[in-house]
């Protein structure tokens, strides 16, 4: 199996985290997400207790809740005790109304608008990860308006290619996040910030893409930053307090995916960075990272049900589905791969090659493409591995159908999380 938490019980269902996933499609209907909560909870105390063995004990990950963000998933991130990373006023008020304390949350973005800024400070949020010098100049305006000095880090593009795929690639120079140091863009806004009476300027961020597995691209990155950082204090004298080194860990979506040992990997990332800081008699910098994917991915599946099984003879089988890019968007976005199974046939021979579509009314509305499976009757269910993130989080209302129900697993029982959308709240807002 992909993970440890998926198995195949006496019956040849397959199960997650210890529950039988046909049984699961019975009780809460299809389509359905289902996350195992304690895999989540394991993958939030691996970062944690990796960045503090190697980094520091005032080192945290921040929670990349654009991911998958719901109240609940808030609620286990504080219980963690780490940090949240938020990109919108919708998932700072989701962090809000979970209890999430303010004070370790940072708000993103590449574009905030000035009703985000003032409700960030309104709340109190612990910093803001600054993209550009309009934004500036509104956080300076709004944190004197409320009398404060509001935390701030500078977010950087330090022009590194993570060889990943174009559209989660975010470190280039010419990416729409951030400041490019080699433009010379980010020594003005540091410029900027530190010209700013209401903004206690705490350091810097950068990230360089998504799905990276290997540890060079940010072995890179520090060294990139730690020069910059260098010749900012040259220049200005100001020493940063802060380095966000960002997220983007790879998690296998299939069996061709490559293992990543987290700790391995952290644990070289902090050796190079302190032997780089010391070359550049720097003081220790307090470390954060922002991983998403690698917290909540494999702790998620999707549960279908099968509707039609079309064979083209000649050319290729269609197996469709009750969900479709409605609530999976990523093959339609950037042909992202799945492992996929028979749910109830978990063990059995995989017989047929075929697409797995959507119910969507588009060509493209399609999960994957030259899946094998054991071949599925009308009714029965199909698994989508490691969609625990990206996938709730993208979800829309397309063709009026409604968002499926997220249920939790933890400790060997099931509840709802997040309950199905119905009718009546496609219409709730019409008028």
């Amino acid at each position: 199996m992909l993970y440890t938490n998926l198995n195949i019980n006496e019956k040849g269902h397959l199960t997650l985290g210890g529950l039988d996933t046909v049984e699961l499609a019975k009780e809460y209907g299809t389509p359905l997400y289902v996350m195992d909560k304690d895999r989540v909870r394991e993958n939030c105390r691996a970062y944690r207790t990796a960045m503090q063995k190697y980094f520091g004990k005032d080192c945290l990950p921040f929670y990349a809740s654009k991911a998958l963000c719901f109240t609940d998933m808030c609620r286990l991130a504080a219980e963690e005790e780490i940090g949240l990373d938020v990109v919108s006023s919708g998932e700072l008020y989701t962090a809000k109304r979970a209890g999430f304390p303010m004070e370790r949350v940072g708000f993103h973005g590449n574009n905030k608008t000035d009703a985000d800024i003032a409700f960030g400070i309104s709340l109190g949020v612990g910093h803001f990860v600054a993209d550009a010098a309009e934004e500036i100049e509104v956080i300076e305006r709004e944190a004197a308006k409320a009398g404060i000095q509001q935390k701030v880090l500078l977010r950087v593009t330090p022009g590194i290619d993570p060889h990943t795929h174009a559209k989660i690639a975010t470190g280039m120079v010419d990416s729409k996040f951030g400041a490019a140091i080699e433009t010379g863009a980010a020594m003005e806004l540091t410029k900027q910030i530190l010209g700013c009476p209401h903004i206690d300027f705490e350091g810097f961020h950068c990230h360089v893409g998504s799905q990276i597995f290997e540890a060079s691209p940010f072995i890179s990155a520090v060294d990139i930053m730690l020069d910059f950082i260098s010749q900012v204090m040259a220049e200005t004298g100001y020493i940063a307090k802060i380095l966000n080194l960002g997220g983007g860990f790879g998690v296998r979506y299939t069996e061709d995916d490559p293992k990543m040992n987290l700790e391995k990997f952290i644990h070289m990332v902090a050796d190079h960075l302190d032997t780089k800081r010391k070359e550049y008699c720097l003081p220790r910098l307090t470390i954060y990272m922002e991983p998403g994917r690698s917290i909540v991915a494999d702790a998620g599946i999707t549960l279908y049900t099968v509707g039609t099984v079309k064979k083209i003879p000649g050319y290729k089988n269609y197996v469709s589905v009750d969900g479709g890019m409605a609530d999976n968007p990523r093959f339609a976005l950037y042909e992202a791969k799945y492992t996929v199974l028979n749910a109830e046939r978990a063990n059995a021979d995989c017989d047929l090659i075929c697409t797995v579509a959507g119910r969507c009314c588009e060509s493209g509305d399609l999960i994957g493409e030259n899946i094998s499976l054991a071949e599925p009757k009308r009714g029965e269910i199909l698994a989508v591995l490691t969609t625990g993130a990206y996938n709730f989080s993208m979800a829309s209302g397309y063709n009026r159908l409604c968002r499926p129900a997220l249920v939790w697993v933890e400790g060997g029982k099931s509840r709802v999380a997040v309950r199905r959308e119905s009718f009546d709240d496609l219409l709730e807002k019409d008028l």
